[in-house]
């Protein structure tokens, strides 16, 4: 009989060692010797593990690369919020260095690290929907940033930036302000491709023959959105139609400032010669404004790291967002430049 009991004492103590080590909860004290254990009675079940407290939102972003002061702009905006969130933001960054299938490739191993959102810039518009969709089958929403793809709706769960038609749209207006609705211009176009160089050139050439018969488009190419091809092909323009040309519209700043360059060094006046409007505001052309060789730019805001995260956060906790999140944007003439030059940030 007194080996009996002992049997059963042992029986207990070595049941709680074993469920002690499958649940959170720290072990029960073994039942006294004189409690006699019930025959049918089963063990209570473990509680499902905490998740951890400091469990972070994992983002992959794949930058286009660094084609001018802006996309520098909303790098830093993206990687400074990263930076100081480190605690609950895991941010796997990469520079696709303008090319698309470096793109392409950055997604492919932010898929296979399972990272709980996707963010990209897409250099050009198409050639997306492969790509899309293996994160899509694994289960990784995406969010497009300051640029669209081509792609259905389905294959991202939002966009966040400009109305890229309006600011071509706004674009046309002030040049035709500048020029007294009258005149032959010149245009720099964007990368091929890209969404931005797509509507801001469709919201420009649209407003202006729907608007402005009497101004003539005398010519339009791509600067690739860079000061120096911008610089190259204003000179070119220059070179062909030379003192015809009366205002110039950039698809962005650096390309603007590349054309004042050639301007400059063909020996007319920026500003005054040649009216300019370009899109983006960055401090660059808020200077060039503010020393009168620069008339308007209509804003594109880059600082979209917090709207970006906050995305992402809502996204990774299963809430819905809108298809279209829009940043807040101006038009900033030359008038006001020296005012606004020491509030801009970019």
């Amino acid at each position: 009989m007194k080996k009996r009991i002992l049997a059963i004492v042992l029986a207990v103590c070595m049941a709680s060692m074993v469920f002690a080590g499958c649940g959170s909860e720290p072990a029960a004290a073994p039942a006294p010797a004189d409690t006699p254990a019930s025959a049918d009675a089963a063990p209570a079940p473990a509680e499902p593990a905490a998740k951890p407290a400091n469990d972070k939102l994992v983002v992959g972003f794949a930058q286009i690369g660094q084609e001018s002061g802006w996309r520098d702009a909303e790098t830093q905006s993206i990687q400074f919020y990263a930076g100081q969130n480190i605690d609950t933001i895991d941010l796997k960054f990469a520079d696709a260095q303008q090319k698309q299938e470096n793109q392409i490739k950055a997604i492919k191993s932010f898929i296979d690290m399972g990272v709980d959102v996707i963010g990209l810039a897409p250099v050009v518009e198409t050639g997306w929907d492969a790509v899309f969709t293996e994160a899509k089958e694994a289960g990784i929403p995406i969010v497009l940033v300051d640029r669209k793809a081509d792609v259905p709706e389905d294959l991202y769960a939002t966009f966040i930036g400009s109305d890229f038609i309006k600011e071509g749209n706004d674009g046309a207006d002030e040049m035709a302000r500048l020029l007294d609705n009258k005149g032959k211009i010149v245009e720099l176009e964007g990368t091929v491709g890209a969404s931005a160089a797509n509507d801001r050139k469709k919201g420009f050439d649209d407003q202006i023959a729907a608007k402005y018969p009497d101004i003539e488009i005398l010519a339009s190419q791509t600067g690739d959105f860079t000061r120096a091809k911008g610089k190259e092909v204003m000179e070119s323009f220059l070179k062909t139609y030379g003192s015809e040309i009366q205002g110039v519209f950039a698809h962005n700043d650096d390309m603007m400032l590349g054309a004042i360059e050639a301007i400059k060094e063909a020996g007319l006046k920026p500003g005054v010669d040649i009216k300019t409007v370009s899109c983006d505001g960055v401090k660059g052309i808020f200077e060039a404004m503010a020393t009168g060789e620069a008339n308007v730019t209509v804003e594109c805001n880059p600082l979209l790291g917090p709207q970006f995260f906050e995305t992402c956060a809502k996204l990774k906790a299963g809430e819905t967002v809108e298809k279209w999140i829009k940043s807040e944007e101006g038009v900033y003439r030359a008038e006001t430049a020296a005012e606004d030059l020491p509030n801009r940030v970019y």
